[in-house]
């Protein structure tokens, strides 16, 4: 691997920390990146939003968050819910490329009705790509 590397030019002078820069580098290249916000003002600012990508959790959001997730370039399943409501967007990133989304809990027209009487409510969740 060193010589192939050395040989292509890709490799400076100066052996396997060189060769591990390089592609170090190029491992760099091939990532993507994931961002899911919650800070719309049309957030109702009660309960979390759990975000997961590829069926491992990333991020428990709050009001006002955003969780931030590097990834290798490909296909990925994004997941935000708040325990009551699911949804999911399939993506396919390339390299280098920052995928934004934005996830909104929000009340429904009968909703204070539940808070005042069940001390709970239905929050609906809107999660969409952004841009």
């Amino acid at each position: 691997m060193l010589i192939a590397l050395r040989a292509k030019g890709h490799l400076p002078p100066g052996g396997a920390v060189g060769a591990r820069a390089v592609i170090g580098r190029e491992a760099a290249n091939e990532l993507a990146t994931i961002t899911v916000s919650r800070t719309s003002p049309d957030d109702c600012g009660i309960r979390e939003i759990f975000v997961s990508v590829d069926g491992e959790q990333v991020g428990i959001l709050s009001s006002g968050e955003s969780v931030t997730h590097e990834i290798p370039a490909g296909a990925h399943r994004v997941r935000a819910h708040n325990t009551l409501f699911w949804k999911t967007h399939d993506v396919v990133l390339k390299p280098g490329e920052h995928a934004r989304f934005r996830a909104i809990n929000k009340a429904g027209w009968g909703s204070f009705g539940f808070l005042m009487m069940l001390g709970a409510t239905p929050l609906y969740l809107t999660f969409e790509r952004e841009g």
